[in-house]
């Protein structure tokens, strides 16, 4: 399990490296499909930034983490980080959704990879524990 985070991780990274490329950008984006789907208008927003900060570089931070937390083995930790990120990345979601009114290519791929990392972090820490009780 613990390789299959670490790629996701770095997924979630080079995803969120692109965002941030975006978010800097003031040309023509490559994920500017149609008027739903926009990574210009998303990452130009006012959203974009959390107390001034890219919400991009967040997410670079957090893929970071996370895989660091992986290959360490961190599983609880690993879990409550990928909470963390998945309830962040919900709260996007709802304002691209609800606010925006238009779809980051790049978020909702991110959004995906979070879900996975929590889903599979989850379930690796499970499986560590239910090992651990059988080893007792």
């Amino acid at each position: 399990m613990r390789p299959i985070l670490i790629l996701l991780a770095l997924a979630g990274l080079c995803v969120s490296a692109l965002a941030l490329r975006v978010h800097y950008d003031t040309g023509t984006e490559p994920c500017s499909i149609n008027d739903h789907w926009d990574c210009g208008i998303v990452n130009h927003s006012s959203y974009a930034l959390f107390h001034n900060v890219p919400v991009a570089d967040i997410g670079i931070a957090g893929y970071l983490v996370l895989g660091v937390l992986a290959l360490a083995r961190r599983r609880i930790l690993l879990l409550g980080a990928a909470l963390i990120g998945l309830g962040f990345a919900l709260h996007l979601s709802e304002i691209e959704h609800n606010v925006l009114q238009v779809w980051c290519l790049y978020c909702v791929i991110s959004q995906g990879i979070i879900v996975l990392i929590t889903l599979l972090s989850a379930g690796w820490l499970i499986a560590a524990q239910i090992a651990k009780s059988r080893a007792s």
